[in-house]
């Protein structure tokens, strides 16, 4: 690769120049000449079929297109598609050249040029060129793709290609996160959905058309929207990137989708399968275990990991009425007692969410900071005075709190909110009784079930009626996307540096595009105003006032009951298996297992 002697600060002010690796604050951490990752093995043995169950609450699929709104896209898509840098697992927001072998970023910030090594190559055998980058971008942010492309694209104005292996991303606005969101935008051929005849399937269209992308991995094969398998491409062109080195060492990768958490259990436990990651605490103490488990055929282990928590609870759709008094909202955070649940279900594994960024130094803490104060103060007189305080703390039932106290607290605030109980039902003025639904999947409700009924319970002790409803995935998913639900349980990623997502999570416009992010259906003035501050901040100081901010606005809202969270990663494992001495710091499970573990050759 053409790779640059140094690296430049991302908007240091000097003539521009190209580089191998970009940071959105301070420098890369692996020099112009690394061979690989230090959380990988270069010495890995290749081979072998890792064979995995359902990665998420998916059951079938009916697509290989994960671009699109439309339908469920097949696990395992990833391996297919490149873009044109790729981050590493223990920096927070660095990039280095995958599909591009240098970047180079202008002096004033508004633009950033790729140039594409002339290695790269389709699975078809195509050249990757800037024509096939600006056909992904501008197809990802047209309305055949899901919305979510757009919002998180939209900062850059245009792809423009330079020449055939160069292509330039311009923005709005001079933003410290944009070249790293051009440099990963995921790049297919234009002939994805090319016919024999000359004609060309719609993007949107795109079910069964296989991908044409540049990643080590290809369809072998296929069954029913049930199983699919993948192998690994003999031509692939990347496998000597220091990026890739080490990575990618089994030869196919096979799912099997499952019909339900039980199903997916026990035929881990008749061997149809390698390797699961448990989400569930209950399930990791009473249900993985067997004889196999006891012979060491079948292990489990926790991994440590330094990810941000993310947010997940139970969703307050605020296109719904019922929800959208906040005193309302707190009363029913009140009402979940995560001390019991983590008794008497959880084994005291987990720990409660108390922040949409906790377990990193982006939380809210204390008061606001001078910075925080300076993006709160404009908005003042829109503001709960309780926001420029303490974050709120989550409900309590450990002595000397108790439920029966937090009832009575969540009693008062729903009388003040208009809500009385009479004829054996909480009514509001109109005589209307409090009824919802809380929505569920059925590929997680065997976990969720136990934890929403006793949720359900706590409510219905104010006179609140909540149910319990669950759908198969697909329609869960179509319910989603067209936001059909009065409340249901959702994770919101964690990120170790907020930007562009954000916007589609919480932003006003996002709250009425269909497929987005915006699952609260948050519409605020302020919130965009923070948001905006969040994209365009210069420095690690700006971003993390910024987010502070954010935090603050969104947990004195009480759109989410919060849930909880575990700081490893609970992982089990056919005896075999084996993965790098150095771990890495920001991962997801499920893709280090197939990124960088393999199969310990049979003696």
């Amino acid at each position: 690769m053409a790779f640059a002697a140094g690296v430049i600060a991302l908007f240091a002010a000097q003539p521009a120049q190209a580089v191998y690796a970009i940071a959105q604050y301070g420098e890369p951490k692996y020099p112009a000449d690394f061979k690989h990752f230090d959380y990988v093995n270069p010495s890995a043995p290749r081979g072998g079929t890792l064979v995995l169950a359902n990665p998420d609450r998916l059951t079938s699929f009916d697509k290989f297109n994960p671009f699109t709104l439309r339908g469920n896209a097949a696990p395992g898509l990833g391996v297919m598609f490149e873009s044109l840098m790729t981050g590493s697992s223990d920096e927070v927001a660095s990039a280095y050249g995958l599909l591009a072998d240098d970047v180079n970023i202008a002096p004033d910030g508004l633009s950033t040029t790729f140039h594409i090594n002339p290695r790269a190559h389709f699975s078809n055998g195509d050249p990757v060129t800037a024509d096939d980058v600006k056909y992904s971008f501008d197809t990802l942010k047209s309305p055949k793709a899901a919305p979510q492309f757009a919002a998180y694209f939209a900062e850059i104005t245009r792809a423009v290609v330079v020449d055939p292996k160069t292509i330039r991303f311009e923005f709005h606005q001079r933003n410290r996160e944009l070249p790293l969101i051009a440099g990963g935008v995921p790049v297919f051929s234009r002939k994805w959905g090319a016919k024999p005849d000359g004609s060309h399937v719609a993007f949107d269209q795109i079910a069964f058309e296989e991908p044409i992308g540049s990643g080590p991995y290809v369809i072998e094969r296929y069954d029913n929207g049930r199983n699919i398998t993948y192998r690994r491409d003999p031509n692939y062109w990347g496998a000597a990137l220091p990026v890739r080195v080490g990575t990618f060492n089994f030869e196919r990768i096979t799912y099997k989708l499952y019909s339900d958490e039980i199903a997916r259990r026990e035929a881990f436990k008749a061997g149809e399968y390698d390797a699961f990651v448990e989400y569930v605490a209950r399930s990791w103490v009473r249900r993985d275990v067997g004889k196999k488990f006891d012979s060491g055929e079948l292990i489990k282990r926790e991994f440590v990991q330094h990810n941000g928590t993310g947010m997940q609870g139970f969703i307050l759709n605020q296109r719904r009425p019922l929800f959208q008094d906040v005193r309302v909202r707190k009363a029913l955070d009140l009402a979940l007692d995560f001390q019991w649940l983590n008794r008497q279900l959880f084994y005291s594994q987990y720990k409660r969410i108390d922040s949409f960024f906790a377990n990193t130094d982006l939380q809210a803490s204390g008061l606001p900071s001078a910075g925080e104060l300076a993006l709160l103060n404009p908005w003042r007189a829109k503001l709960d005075p309780a926001i420029f305080g303490p974050p709120p703390k989550q409900p309590d039932t450990d002595p000397p709190g108790s439920l029966r106290a937090n009832l009575l607290q969540a009693r008062a605030l729903l009388t003040e909110a208009g809500w009385t109980y009479r004829d054996g039902a909480l009514r509001n003025a109109k005589g209307e009784p409090f009824e919802f639904e809380i929505l569920d999947d059925s590929g997680s409700a065997a976990a969720m079930e136990p934890i929403t009924a006793t949720f359900v319970r706590n409510l219905g002790k104010l006179g609140i009626v909540a149910r319990f409803r669950v759908v198969d995935f697909a329609l869960y998913q179509k319910r989603l996307d067209a936001f059909d639900f009065d409340a249901t349980t959702i994770r919101f990623p964690d990120v170790q540096v907020p930007g562009s997502e954000e916007i589609d999570r919480f932003g006003s416009k996002a709250a009425g595009e269909t497929g987005s992010g915006n699952y609260i259906g948050l519409k605020s003035p302020v919130v965009d105003s923070i948001l905006s501050s969040l994209i365009q901040a210069q420095t690690r100081e700006q971003l993390v006032d910024a987010t502070h901010a954010l935090d603050r606005i969104l947990m004195h809202g009480y759109y989410v009951v919060p849930h909880w969270y575990s700081a490893t990663h609970r992982v089990a494992y056919r005896r075999g298996m084996a993965w790098p001495k150095t771990l890495p710091l920001y991962y997801s499970a499920n893709d280090w297992i197939t990124s960088t573990w393999w199969f310990e050759p049979k003696p």
